[in-house]
């Protein structure tokens, strides 16, 4: 009984070791030598700050940003520690009503729109922490946000067209804006305009 009992406790710290300590301490080795950025968080620095992760949305609400897609994670929208979606159907009364008033408030704040509002800018992702959008759900904002920040809207669209990721690999998803990403890009440009610092491709 004994023997038995000294085997098993054992087996169990030899396990434990390995699969809890040696085995992810190699994986987070290997990982941060072959892709150190991914490994460490996708995180996006700005002037040696760090202002976020490619991986997890925002919330901007300002009119000189693009705005993301709806969050439903608690009690604080892209909340990282409540990863969800909100489980509504198209056909719960809760949805459609939070759906209405999404389109009221972006028809409010786009009133010269010339193209529907895009499905992405009024459902909310299954994580609640997406952080890209479509390339059309920009593309609709950007008559507002040149507006609100003094640019021609084709700059604005140059920059939309610029921060547009490609299908994975070239097969996989959807051609997808990160909205981090864009939103800083268009800080950049416009504190360079404002410091009369030449910007590439301008």
């Amino acid at each position: 009984m004994k023997s038995a009992l000294r085997s098993g406790l054992v087996l169990f710290l030899l396990l434990s070791l390995l699969t809890g300590a040696a085995y992810p301490g190699l994986v987070t080795l290997v990982a941060r030598v072959a892709f150190p950025h991914r490994a460490n968080g996708s995180l996006i620095l700005r002037d040696g700050h760090v202002q976020g992760s490619r991986l997890i949305g925002q919330p901007f609400r300002d009119a000189r940003y693009f705005w993301g897609r709806p969050s439903a994670t608690t009690p604080t929208p892209y909340n990282a520690l409540s990863s969800g979606g909100s489980n509504l159907g198209p056909t719960n009364p809760a949805q459609d009503k939070a759906v209405k008033a999404r389109l009221a408030e972006l028809h409010a704040a786009h009133p010269d729109a010339r193209i529907p509002v895009p499905v992405d800018l009024v459902t909310a992702s299954a994580s609640g922490l997406d952080p890209h959008i479509s390339p059309a759900a920009a593309q609709y904002q950007v008559p507002r946000v040149a507006r609100a920040r003094g640019l021609a809207e084709e700059r604005v669209l140059q920059l939309v067209r610029a921060c547009t990721e490609g299908r994975t690999l070239g097969l996989l998803g959807e051609p997808r804006v990160n909205l981090l990403r864009l939103n800083l890009t268009l800080d950049n440009t416009e504190r360079d305009a404002t410091f009369g610092v030449p910007h590439a491709g301008k």
